[in-house]
């Protein structure tokens, strides 16, 4: 009989950590193409919003866009009783030793913070770009709608605060408009450098830089597929780290590469309708996105975007040469595509700003041993810990046990130098932190 109410609390207990939240599912089902398509429409329509172009207009240049995005932002947070702060973030950029800069500029970011109810220095950001280019990157009043770059991602950050300012959220969201980011990641760097010296604790960005488009140039054609790129490991790391990855492992277990996981994991739980494909670089081949300023300073970052780009839609004049027909038009976005991104956005800060902090200095014992034991410092508002581990070849974390309110634990049977393991908190809903890899050994 023993044996039995022990066999039933463990498979409670498992259950309890192992079944979906329809809170994540409600937030899918909220998520409206026919907004995507009205606010990219919006975007397209100011003709350029060259980091250059007019700043005076109201209906043309990046000006008018911003101001057009804080009015959105503000309208958003009038129907949540004031939940979101909207401000603008700006720096000067001079032209001088710039050279993808013709004249001293003004780098306007547009922010929509929703304060955490418990931990309010806690962020989660979703960035999308404001502005756009055409062939040449310097020339501010020829026509660059830039739909798909970046509208789309802009769009997305406004549709996921309609959706998300619903809700109360334990940690804090914020929606962000970045400028500058096609003369070199500008607004991006503004803005990091901003929220450092303002303390924040970043916990996650996610940069999402074009994911409107289907119909790649190589011919593939998939609303299904999109790409999570991710560096391995912090720039900023020490050398006393560096040292001890050759020992010990951890050369794509960084905190960006956790996130990445993160985001992959919710995804196939909650959209298995969707393909992520973690991508083991920081950017594409030589190429450089938002996430990159704050993974600069330490921040974990990813970029989200399309699986399959069309190289003829992007950064080009528009025209038409040999039947072929360039340039970045509101016709090329697949505003249902749109809204499925949006969503793996906001499920993803949903499940970050319920789930508790993540599970502070994890060590790692048990060289020469049966067994892989575990030490933490337990966290605020965990209900228990999860260890993870994984074959040292594998991009996923394939195995897990949930091993309760703890803080320290004998995995039994599991040899240390054949995986590689790490531990993520868990609230009474089953909400997880993300994943951290062991920073210390012991014996």
């Amino acid at each position: 009989m023993k044996y039995r109410i022990t066999l039933l609390l463990f498979f409670t207990a498992l259950l309890s950590y192992s079944q979906t939240n329809q809170k994540i599912y409600d937030i899918i089902d909220a998520v409206s193409a026919e907004r995507i398509k009205a606010d990219i429409t919006t975007l397209a329509g100011f003709g350029t919003r060259n980091t250059f172009s007019d700043t005076v207009s109201d209906t043309r240049g990046i000006g008018a866009a911003r101001r057009w995005i804080k009015s959105e932002f503000e309208t958003i947070s009038n129907a949540c009783n004031n939940c979101l702060d909207v401000f603008y973030q700006k720096d000067f950029v001079k032209a001088e030793g710039n050279e993808r800069v013709p004249k001293d500029t003004w780098i306007v970011n547009v922010a929509a913070v929703q304060k955490g109810t418990k931990y309010p220095n806690r962020y989660i950001i979703m960035s999308g770009d404001i502005d756009s280019r055409n062939s040449d990157g310097s020339n501010f009043t020829k026509d660059a709608p830039g739909a798909n770059d970046n509208a789309s991602g802009m769009a997305g950050a406004i549709e996921a605060a309609r959706v998300l300012s619903k809700y109360k959220f334990e940690a804090s969201i914020v929606y962000l408009g970045l400028s500058g980011e096609e003369q070199g990641l500008f607004g991006g760097k503004g803005f990091a450098e901003w929220a450092k010296n303002e303390g924040w604790n970043i916990i996650g960005v996610l940069n999402n830089d074009m994911i409107g488009n289907i119909e790649g140039v190589d011919g593939v054609i998939s609303n299904r597929d999109f790409r999570i790129f991710s560096e391995p490991v912090p720039p900023n790391e020490t050398e006393r780290e560096r040292r001890m990855r050759r020992f010990y492992g951890g050369e794509v277990d960084g905190i960006s590469r956790q996130l990445a996981r993160y985001v992959h994991k919710t995804t196939q739980t909650y959209m298995p309708e969707m393909n992520p494909m973690m991508i083991y670089r920081l950017d594409r081949f030589g190429r450089g996105g938002h996430h990159r300023p704050f993974n600069d300073l330490g921040f974990a970052g990813i970029r989200i975007m399309e699986a399959h780009e069309n190289y003829t839609q992007q950064h080009q004049d528009i025209r038409t040469e040999n039947g072929i027909e360039y340039g970045d038009k509101l016709k090329f976005v697949n505003f249902d595509y749109a809204k499925k991104l949006t969503a793996v956005n906001a499920i993803n800060m949903a499940s970050l700003a319920w789930a508790p902090p993540a599970p502070k200095n994890v060590a790692i014992g048990g060289i020469v041993e049966p067994s892989a034991k575990f030490k933490w410092d337990k966290v605020d508002g965990a209900k228990g810990y999860k260890i993870y581990w994984r074959d040292t070849t594998s991009p996923t974390w394939d195995y897990s046990r949930y091993v309760g309110d703890v803080s320290e634990f004998t995995l039994e049977g599991i040899v240390i130098d054949n995986y590689f393991f790490g531990v993520a908190a868990v609230d009474e809903d089953g909400f997880e932190s993300v994943v951290v890899f062991p920073s210390a050994v012991f014996r």
